[in-house]
């Protein structure tokens, strides 16, 4: 049993689709889940909608539009019938979408959030299962949300595992014994059946779900790098691919901002020790990355970049230290306002933290900081990660910039730093 994840580049047009199909059928066994993501780009375009939408401040429906002349335009690319029942079928799913948007809108941003923005899930997953039928394959579409349960915490679906366990073992076995099983990545459902999703980018977890649940053999994820690589291309113009990589190692570097693979996506494989494989869509014959129990550690010093961070420093008003009554209560703010820290560091009379500037719940939390400690605020600012660092590393990555904070531990180094030229 096998399961392949195809993410939004990999089918961002028809041409895409076609190499996806491709790949697919070289692999044509009924033991296989097909875990797709929203075409490229549409899940920002969703975003438009639903931001346009719950503020009632600009045309929601002339951008929901622009997502489906895009979908439509794949459609006539795939299938030259035009009457093909593939054609009604994402008319009707557009539908659903359209009844929410004719209403006022009377539900929380986040619930109405998922319930749009896992649309593009939906489109992606729909054409490409009748695309695969229509070149012969025995293809199924099933819809992930009958199967991933997750709670009522929308935008960040947490997984009630074993529910979800006992629905993919009672009722997928079978449709895999006959058919390629194609889903969607980043969706699930709550006990009332409204739709979550998981976190964005959550596609990968979606396949490692499925793969755990499962006991596959191994997860393929298919991307446009030839596999992992130590540092982004868009910051090292030379980058070197890290041919294995323990399940721990994929852990941290995920931990630290890595995009290549979902940070959730490692832990439910490692528990079950299946092999996780990062692979290229461009070059399907290349071998790309393997992740697996392995005492190997990363052959190269690993670069991950944040940019536009906030460095937050708090202290206490009066002359008391930090203590943990303070770090409960500004931990317990974190949760509330939903940010995620990058990097920390307390001392006697100060915690500080660097996390990603997310806009509005950014202001609200310091404003509530601000209640009870003194806050100072630095924003536009780089946070830079090496994994298994050296001097010669951090030299290489410091030019041009002043550090702000920096911490080491035995493998891993972190510089928040300004930019220089700016």
């Amino acid at each position: 049993m096998q399961v392949f994840k195809f993410g939004g580049a990999s089918v961002k047009n028809a041409d895409n689709i076609k190499n996806v199909t491709s790949i697919i059928s070289t692999y044509n066994s009924s033991e296989l889940i097909v875990v797709v993501s929203a075409i490229n780009k549409t899940t920002n375009k969703l975003e438009q909608v639903i931001n346009a939408y719950f503020h009632q401040n600009s045309d929601y429906f002339g951008y929901l539009n622009e997502v489906k002349q895009e979908h439509y335009q794949i459609l006539h690319n795939l299938f030259e019938d035009p009457n093909h029942p593939i054609f009604d079928e994402i008319a009707n799913t557009f539908v659903e979408v359209e009844w929410i948007l004719e209403e006022e809108p009377q539900d929380t941003y986040d619930y109405l959030y998922d319930q749009i923005v896992s649309l593009g899930e939906i489109l992606s997953s729909k054409i490409i299962a009748a695309y695969l039928v229509h070149t012969g394959m025995k293809a199924k579409w099933i819809d992930a949300r009958d199967y991933i349960q997750t709670d009522n915490t929308y935008r960040e679906g947490k997984v009630n595992w074993q529910l979800t366990e006992d629905k993919i073992r009672r009722d997928l076995p079978e449709i895999l014994d006959e058919y390629i099983a194609i889903t969607q990545g980043f969706i699930g459902s709550t006990s009332e059946n409204f739709t979550t999703t998981l976190g964005r980018e959550g596609s990968d977890y979606s396949a490692a779900i499925f793969a755990s649940c499962l006991n596959a053999e191994d997860i393929t994820i298919w991307k446009d790098v030839p596999g992992v690589l130590n540092a982004d291309p868009k910051w090292f113009a030379e980058t070197e691919l890290i041919p294995e990589l323990s399940y721990t190692d994929a852990i941290e570097l995920t931990y630290y901002g890595a995009t290549v693979i979902h940070p959730k996506t490692i832990k439910p494989l490692q528990n079950k020790k299946i092999t996780l494989n990062v692979r290229s869509f461009i070059n399907p014959e290349k071998p790309g990355t393997v992740i697996r129990t392995t005492n190997q550690t990363l052959p190269v010093p690993s670069f991950i970049f944040k940019v536009d961070q906030v460095f937050i420093n708090i202290q206490p008003r009066d002359f008391s230290f930090i203590v943990e009554d303070n770090l409960s209560h500004i931990f317990n703010l974190l949760h509330e306002h939903r940010i995620k820290i990058n990097m920390m560091h307390n001392s006697a009379i100060s915690f500080a933290i660097s996390v990603d500037n997310t806009g509005t719940n950014i202001d609200a939390l310091l404003e509530d900081l601000e209640k009870r400690f003194k806050v100072t605020v630095e924003k536009g600012l780089e946070l830079i990660t090496i994994r298994y660092y050296n001097q010669q590393t951090i030299d290489r990555v410091l030019v041009n910039k002043e550090i702000i904070r920096e911490l080491k531990d035995q493998y891993t180094c972190q510089i928040l730093v300004k930019d220089l030229n700016e």
